[in-house]
């Protein structure tokens, strides 16, 4: 779990550092905005379900890491149609938030079949 920490916080600075080379156009504000919020919501909400007390709570809070990393995707996206930013870190932004959104889909099957299991 500890690796997947790591992975979500650097990926939340790596959006951070993209954002901050991108031009200050209004329009651009506001998407870099959103896109940082939910990209840092994606680390936060793993450590939270890392603290998870129950199987249901962890499901609920890898629930929201996807959604929001599914988010970041969306923006990430809107800025390469945008044209805005060096492709070649947009790219890899697009692929890490892919592979983010990948693990947690198979988390939560993972997590799902245990649940099913205790019943």
């Amino acid at each position: 779990m500890k690796n997947l920490q790591d992975r979500t916080k650097a990926f939340a600075l790596q959006v951070i550092s993209f954002c901050c080379d991108l031009p200050r156009k209004a329009e651009l504000d506001v998407i870099k905005r959103q896109l940082i919020r939910s990209a840092t919501s994606v680390g936060a909400n793993y450590r939270a379900a890392c603290r998870a007390r129950s199987r249901r709570e962890f499901l609920s809070r890898l629930s929201i890491v996807e959604e929001e990393a599914d988010e970041s995707q969306y923006w990430l996206e809107l800025l390469t149609e945008l044209s805005c930013g060096r492709n070649d870190r947009l790219r890899a932004l697009q692929k890490e938030s892919g592979e983010l959104v990948a693990i947690v889909i198979s988390s939560k099957k993972t997590a799902r079949k245990g649940l099913a299991q205790t019943w």
